[in-house]
């Protein structure tokens, strides 16, 4: 087993790597390569100096750089800490049989923790710690995106009790267990459980079920850190007539290649439903992952980065969609289609 850890200042992740040790693994530290940096150019070592150089080696050497570095020396079992990046999670899991964890533990918890330790670095009041926090968080792609890389996490360890606690979850993980809830952890290839990714599509399917217009039947939901956030449906706006009652409100486009096609104007899009919902409940989406039934139409692409949705996975292709993959890339946009097929419909 390859384990990759991510998580927020004092989580706990040095106390993982530690036990890990203890138990057979070799480690490395992404931060440490940005600590040999720190030396070379005799400045002090302290977390303000860690964000910032190791944001530059990202813009000049590439957003994986330190990843890339690592990889060269990994063998198995290892443990890599300060995975901050989600382009280093990209590099990692070309390594056979890595899997990227998050510790987490309540804000207010990791602030007593940094207190009591002295690692507060400068923060005096819980509100300066939520600030420096911050720090680690951009919507560069060369620079830190710990929330986007926390997203991509395939086992979540709640850390929010004694050693004694923690040292008996790692143990039930290393025998790719449950503990309580609190560690997710994807067994496919152990008891042919569907993928995160097929499971949450599975629910897209079944949300489609409620849509009100039957060009394309779409369902979308919105997921962070394998919780389940929004969900919408195609569907006219609230007070208006559907599809299915007064019949489709069809106009003809042009795309980008000149070809034409039919679309029917009278619903709201699900992707955009599920942004929508998520906004009137006061539910944060930065970071998250949605999934639905076909690529975004430009329009929902454009709701879609603006919203801080980090990952879009597909069931299948769409007609017109090279405009959204384009603006995807741009922004920094994963995009995974699940089945190459092209969604076709009626009257398309």
């Amino acid at each position: 087993m390859i384990i990759g850890l991510t998580g927020k200042n004092a989580s706990g992740k040095g106390k993982v790597v530690s036990y890990l040790k203890q138990k057979g693994f070799s480690s490395s530290s992404l931060s440490d390569e940005i600590r040999l940096e720190l030396k070379l150019r005799g400045e002090e070592e302290s977390r303000e100096n860690l964000i910032r150089v190791g944001n530059e080696l990202r813009t000049k050497e590439g957003p994986a750089t330190l990843a890339v570095r690592v990889a060269k020396r990994v063998k198995m079992p290892y443990v890599i800490d300060s995975i901050r990046n989600p382009s280093e999670v990209e590099e990692l899991r070309k390594i056979p049989g890595f899997k990227l964890m998050v510790v987490s533990a309540p804000p207010k918890v990791r602030f007593d923790r940094a207190m009591a330790r002295g690692r507060s670095e400068g923060a005096e009041t819980f509100e300066e710690f939520q600030k420096i926090e911050e720090m680690e968080n951009s919507n560069n792609p060369n620079s830190q995106q710990l929330n986007n890389t926390e997203g991509l996490a395939d086992i979540e360890l709640i850390n929010d009790s004694g050693f004694e606690e923690l040292h008996k979850k790692i143990d039930e993980l290393l025998l790719n267990e449950t503990c309580n809830g609190k560690i997710n952890m994807d067994k496919q290839e152990i008891d042919n459980r569907p993928s995160w990714d097929e499971y949450f599509m599975g629910i897209t399917r079944e949300v489609a079920k409620r849509a009100t217009c039957d060009r394309g039947k779409c369902g979308s939901v919105i997921v962070k850190s394998k919780r389940l956030l929004s969900t919408g449906y195609v569907g006219s706006p609230i007070g208006a007539p559907h599809c299915d009652e007064v019949g489709h409100q069809m106009t003809e486009v042009y795309n980008k290649e000149g070809e034409k096609s039919s679309h029917c104007i009278r619903t709201t899009h699900a992707e955009q439903n599920a942004i929508v919902q998520a906004a009137r409940h006061g539910i944060s989406i930065e970071g998250a992952t949605i999934y639905t039934k076909m690529e975004p139409c430009h329009v929902c692409a454009k709701m879609i980065i603006n919203s801080g949705i980090k990952r879009v996975v597909a069931e299948k292709k769409y007609h017109a969609a090279q405009i959204s993959r384009d603006l995807f890339k741009q922004a920094g946009v994963e995009l995974v289609v699940l089945d190459k097929e092209i969604k076709t419909y009626d009257n398309q």
